[in-house]
């Protein structure tokens, strides 16, 4: 299944990364820097020569536990729906835990560790990172889920996201705060305090809203992470993380933040309407028309 798919999404991936080096030109954005790139492209290659290995982890995984399944959902077009759905929440859950927890943020670093944000920025995953990713799945699969329909999200989750990471599309009003958007996604992968673990929705941001942590573009977005830039090499950015995690040397983003720049909590006492101060014009994203 995964090779009848591969072909056709890179010959999909290659052209939008083409328009988007042309848009780039034509703009004079400088969003991409080669040797970065080139690190992104050997970090995806890398990944697709051990794909056989970790997807057949990941199958493997799940298969074990659907034989604990007390029931099956049949397959049809709701329930893969419904599926997509469920399993985007589950996602949400996994992606939180991959920022908010010590270790697991070690996996996750080398996706938010480069300075510039491009489409081939979406190819920086851990290589380690499938070896936890399906259990994260579980829950699915005991409550009936079908594999084939989870392997349908993961497809469309990798296709989606793929075309978040950019800064060539502009805020879409009419979905902002509903699906994941480019403009989402960028500040998902800012280190300004305000932006820090926020909006970890796969497609959906409904779980932010319900979560509490959306949190929609209001500044410039400062790409990579707050413990600095680490460099262009691969191996450097995939394993440093957790060298330094082992080391006892290795925080969360949030904990590289002073205390005074973070952004307060939510006050739950009600305040008057009149007595609110105006916070001025809303000020884009730099790069945004």
């Amino acid at each position: 299944m995964y090779n009848k798919f591969l072909i056709p999404a890179l010959a999909i991936f290659s052209a939008a990364i083409l328009a988007e080096v042309v848009w780039a030109w034509k703009k004079k954005k400088s969003v991409f820097n080669v040797k970065e790139t080139a690190s992104n492209f050997f970090i995806f290659g890398v990944l697709q020569l051990i794909k056989p290995l970790t997807l057949a982890w990941q199958v493997g995984v799940l298969a074990f536990f659907s034989q604990f399944q007390l029931w099956k959902i049949p397959m049809n077009v709701g329930t893969v729906l419904l599926a997509v759905v469920f399993v985007d929440l589950l996602y949400y859950v996994q992606h939180r835990l991959l920022h908010e927890n010590r270790f697991l943020w070690t996996l996750h670093n080398v996706h938010h560790s480069s300075p510039w944000m491009n489409l081939t920025t979406s190819f920086r995953l851990n290589w380690l990172g499938p070896l936890v990713s399906p259990f994260f799945y579980v829950p699915a699969i005991l409550l009936g889920f079908q594999l084939k329909a989870i392997l349908v999200f993961f497809f469309l989750n990798l296709v989606f996201q793929f075309f978040l990471h950019t800064e060539s599309i502009d805020r879409i009003p009419f979905l902002e705060g509903w699906l994941n958007t480019p403009s989402a996604h960028r500040v998902h992968h800012g280190s300004n305090p305000l932006y820090i673990d926020k909006n970890y929705g796969g497609i959906l941001m409904v779980w932010d809203r319900m979560f509490g942590t959306y949190q929609k573009e209001e500044e410039p977005v400062k790409y990579g992470v707050t413990t600095g830039f680490m460099g262009h090499n691969p191996f450097k950015v995939v394993f440093l993380p957790i060298i330094q995690y082992f080391r006892g040397d290795y925080t969360r983003e949030i904990q590289n933040i002073p205390e005074e720049q973070r952004p307060s909590k939510p006050i739950t006492k009600t305040t008057p309407k009149r007595t609110k101060t105006p916070t001025g014009p809303h000020k884009p994203h730099p790069s945004l028309p």
